[in-house]
C-alpha cells in the first residue's frame, strides 16, 4: 500500500529554475507585507485576550459579590414561625 501512493521526484534536467531580479524583489515585498500582517494579527490577538480576561474578571467579581452579599442576609434568621391555631 505504501508503494502505490509513492510519487516520484520531478526531474528538472539538472537545472534549478532561475528567477529574475524583479521576481526576487517582488518576493521580498510580499514577505515584508506578510510579516507586517502577522504582527498586526498578534497585536490584535493580545488585545482580544486582555479584553476577554478583563470582562471575565468583571463578571466573576460581580458573581462573587452577589454570592457574598446574599450570605450576609439575616432577615430570615429572626423569622418566627406563626403560631398554629388549634380548633
Amino acid at each position: 500500500m505504501g508503494d502505490s501512493n509513492f510519487k516520484p521526484k520531478i526531474n528538472t534536467g539538472g537545472q534549478d529554475p532561475v528567477l529574475k531580479q524583479a521576481e526576487l524583489d517582488y518576493m521580498k515585498i510580499i514577505e515584508q507585507k506578510n510579516r507586517e500582517r502577522v504582527q498586526k494579527l498578534q497585536q490584535l490577538s493580545r488585545r482580544n485576550r486582555l479584553t476577554g480576561l478583563s470582562i471575565g474578571a468583571g463578571v466573576l467579581s460581580i458573581y462573587l459579590y452577589s454570592i457574598f452579599s446574599v450570605k450576609q442576609e439575616t432577615f430570615l434568621d429572626d423569622f418566627d414561625e406563626p403560631v398554629k391555631v388549634q380548633q
